[in-house]
C-alpha cells in the first residue's frame, strides 16, 4: 500500500509512460523530519522493485497492491 509518493519527474504532466520505483516506507525513517512507521517483519518488507514504461495509473495500482507500506518514486521514462 502506498504511504508516500515522491515525484522526481522533470516533465510533471507526462502520465502515459513513466518509470516507477518502490521501496519499503521504513527506508524513509533515516531522513530528517519524517513520520516513522513501526518496524515490520523482514518477510513482509519489499526492499526495492521497479517498473519501466508504465502509466501513472498503472504505477499507482501496482504500488498500492504491495504487501507492505511503500514509498512510490516516479521518474521520467527513458
Amino acid at each position: 500500500m502506498i504511504w508516500n509518493i515522491i515525484d522526481r519527474r522533470s516533465r510533471h504532466c507526462r502520465w502515459k509512460l513513466v518509470n516507477a520505483v518502490i521501496e519499503a516506507v521504513e527506508h524513509d525513517d533515516s531522513c530528517a523530519d519524517v513520520d516513522h512507521v513501526p518496524e515490520a517483519s523482514p518477510m513482509e518488507v519489499i526492499d526495492h522493485d521497479q517498473r519501466e514504461g508504465v502509466s501513472v495509473a498503472e504505477a499507482l495500482g501496482w504500488a498500492n497492491a504491495q504487501r507492505c507500506a511503500v514509498t512510490l518514486y516516479l521518474y521520467d521514462n527513458g
